[in-house]
């Protein structure tokens, strides 16, 4: 998100924020290579085929799963669709503002999508009704309800808690329900450079000060599955595979305590 749209920081909690980063500390306590406490609560909204809440620190989104039939892609005749949405509710920040998707949401869910999408997450194979002609369509729509940064992690993983729980509804077309196909659960970790730290799970007043960011996505495979860079300035090639490394460590984490 652009820096003009995340509010203005005071020099004097700048320079405290970079000062704390080369003492190997952050903002608010943290050691450089730690999330901030996190909840995930599935089955959130009950009448949805899947959900979840999230809460990474004091950012909350909430993950909602919809799955319809409809026709499939021409050039995907024989596999189901998947699509992702964000809504920034204007009650999250002071900066967001209700009517169509900004450019900021659009960049969030595409970034979410792309990290299901590439890493295969869900079999769209399995979903085909009727070769070429109808398929189930599975929506992903995600309310930002709080935002004190990293906005990636927290819809990314409230998508795939959400997705990991849906049941497709078969009865509505006279077959019976059954559970998504999951072939694996991508994580996602999001890293902001603080004057040539690269952090992970910034919150708000250190993307205030922060430069490029990176997320990156891997799978419980040991693979990479995406990457994505955002924000201004650039990352030198040892920031980009110290990121890569550390996401490999801290998605086996999130994995292992959220997502089992």
């Amino acid at each position: 998100m652009p820096r003009d749209e995340l509010g203005v920081l005071s020099e004097i909690k700048r320079s405290t924020i970079l000062r704390q980063i080369k003492s190997q500390k952050r903002n608010d306590g943290r050691d450089l290579n730690t999330f901030r406490p996190i909840t995930v609560q599935t089955g959130f909204v009950t009448k949805a085929p899947g959900s979840a809440m999230v809460q990474i620190g004091k950012t909350r989104v909430l993950a909602g799963v919809k799955i319809e039939e409809g026709e499939p892609f021409p050039d995907t005749p024989n596999q189901g669709v998947l699509t992702t949405n964000v809504e920034l509710l204007p009650m999250a920040f002071p900066t967001f503002e209700s009517g169509p998707p900004n450019e900021n949401a659009i960049e969030l869910a595409r970034v979410v999508d792309r990290g299901i999408r590439e890493s295969k997450m869900i079999d769209l194979k399995g979903l085909v009704i009727e070769p070429a002609k109808k398929v189930w369509i599975v929506f992903i729509d995600i309310d930002v309800l709080d935002f004190d940064g990293n906005l990636i992690d927290a819809c990314s993983l409230a998508s795939v808690a959400a997705l990991k729980t849906a049941i497709v509804p078969g009865s509505t077309i006279g077959q019976k329900d059954f559970q998504l196909p999951i072939t694996c659960t991508p994580v996602s970790v999001t890293f902001v450079d603080i004057d040539g730290t690269l952090v992970p799970d910034p919150d708000l007043e250190e993307e205030q000060v922060s430069g490029a960011r990176i997320t990156v996505t891997t799978s419980e495979d040991g693979k990479l599955r995406a990457m994505q860079k955002g924000s201004v300035g650039s990352l030198s090639m040892d920031q980009i595979k110290g990121a890569i490394s550390m996401s490999f460590n801290l998605g086996k984490e999130l994995r292992e305590k959220y997502l089992r």
